[in-house]
């Protein structure tokens, strides 16, 4: 037989299952600013935010600035952040974070 399972090769297969386990543990996270505006920042935080899965399926996702806005309570806005997760590439977070008065 052209190939043999020695002893080198099955630590080699261990190790490699063991960095895909890993890796397929992590998630990932960003926040990136969009929008600002001349009014002051202000002390009210809104965030709206809702759940895609493999990309493609998006159910009752609500992640726009007035919906954030609404939850805050906020009529003047100052600053509008998008952060964005990802885990494993199955589930994405979407939320927009906005601030002002």
């Amino acid at each position: 037989m052209w190939f043999s399972w020695d002893t080198r090769m099955k630590k080699l297969l261990v190790g490699a299952v063991a960095i895909v386990a890993a890796m397929s543990l992590t998630s990932c996270s960003m926040t990136m600013p969009v929008a600002a505006t001349s009014n002051p920042v202000g002390s009210k935080v809104g965030r709206a935010s809702g759940n895609s899965y493999l990309y493609l399926l998006y159910f009752g996702l609500d992640a726009s600035i007035q919906t954030a806005a609404k939850n805050g309570g906020i009529t003047k806005i100052s600053t509008v952040d998008i952060k964005r997760s990802d885990i494993l590439g199955l589930i994405q977070t979407h939320e927009v974070i906005i601030t002002g008065e």
